[in-house]
């Protein structure tokens, strides 16, 4: 527990069926609840500044250590975190944290960074009556993302790196060294050098960090990039840092194009890939609040 201000962050868990998830969570028991979901390399820690904001506003806030980051939920074998698992685990949380509240289990609000932007958009495409709205950051839509491979040349060689991760080697030489490719990598996305240590609370326990990249290893074929994808209904907020380095312009903007339902996109100027770490936690709350209030 920690307290900002007035406002108290509680420790506590989700329970899935499979298991438990590590969670924060803030603002009163009976507000409109919304779901964060990380990406990474990071953990429930990105969405610190957004769950003081918006619980100090009366919503409910969840950020869990997703399947595999927590301890609690963390199953043996790469199939084990196919992508299907991940989406049917974002319902479990939902059934969870709408149980604790007493809230409409279709009313939720949901968030996604990276992997956990993959993994809200696949989850809104699939079960739209199951959410109220539906935020992304620094992630497109699978099926744009999946088109920018062909439009966009240098979009492979920003992917690159995710074929590093299939590595079984991988976990090891990030975590050696006192972390010290681990550090690197988020040092050089901007993640300031005193919240690093949060990540590496969770990411430097080795079985950690190789279920981490075990949902790279089981995303096979096209991994992230998911053609098939159909669009999304719920109103919808996509955040986009244009010095991204994972992500390019055409398939930030072509994901307008694969969301039927009420659009904003929404550019930040100088940031990268991680916004909510690397000076851009500001502008990514005023544009959720605004989101939030206008669904």
């Amino acid at each position: 527990m920690w307290r900002q201000g007035a406002l108290v962050v509680e420790r506590t868990t989700l329970s899935l069926p499979e298991g438990e998830l590590t969670a924060d969570a803030a603002g009163p028991v009976d507000g409109r609840p919304v779901v964060f979901l990380h990406g990474f390399p990071q953990t429930r820690y990105t969405w610190r500044h957004q769950l003081v904001a918006l619980g100090d506003r009366g919503f409910r806030c969840w950020a869990p250590d997703q399947r595999g980051y927590s301890a609690g939920l963390r199953p043996d074998g790469i199939e084990a975190y196919h992508v299907d698992n991940l989406v049917a685990d974002v319902g479990s949380m939902i059934d969870a944290v709408s149980a604790v509240g007493s809230a409409d289990p279709a009313s939720i609000d949901l968030v996604g960074h990276d992997w956990g932007g993959q993994v809200a958009w696949l989850f809104a495409a699939r079960h739209p009556e199951r959410l109220r709205s539906l935020t992304v950051l620094s992630r497109p839509h699978p099926a744009a993302f999946a088109a920018a491979f062909t439009a966009d040349p240098g979009q492979a060689d920003r992917s690159k790196h995710h074929r590093r991760f299939d590595d079984p080697a991988t976990a090891d030489l990030l975590l050696e060294d006192g972390e010290r490719r681990l550090r690197r990598m988020l040092a050089g996305s901007e993640v300031p050098a005193a919240d690093i240590g949060a990540y590496i609370e969770v990411l430097g326990d080795r079985d950690a960090m190789d279920a981490a990249l075990n949902w790279y290893r089981a995303a096979t074929g096209a991994g992230l990039r998911a053609a098939d994808t159909p669009d999304v209904l719920v109103p919808t907020l996509y955040l986009w840092g244009t010095n991204d380095h994972s992500v390019g312009r055409v398939a930030a903007e072509g994901t307008a194009e694969r969301v039927s339902g009420p659009y904003r996109f929404v550019e930040i100027e100088g940031s990268g890939h991680f916004l909510t770490d690397d000076g851009a936690s500001d502008a990514v709350t005023d544009a959720l609040v605004a989101h939030l209030a206008a669904t």
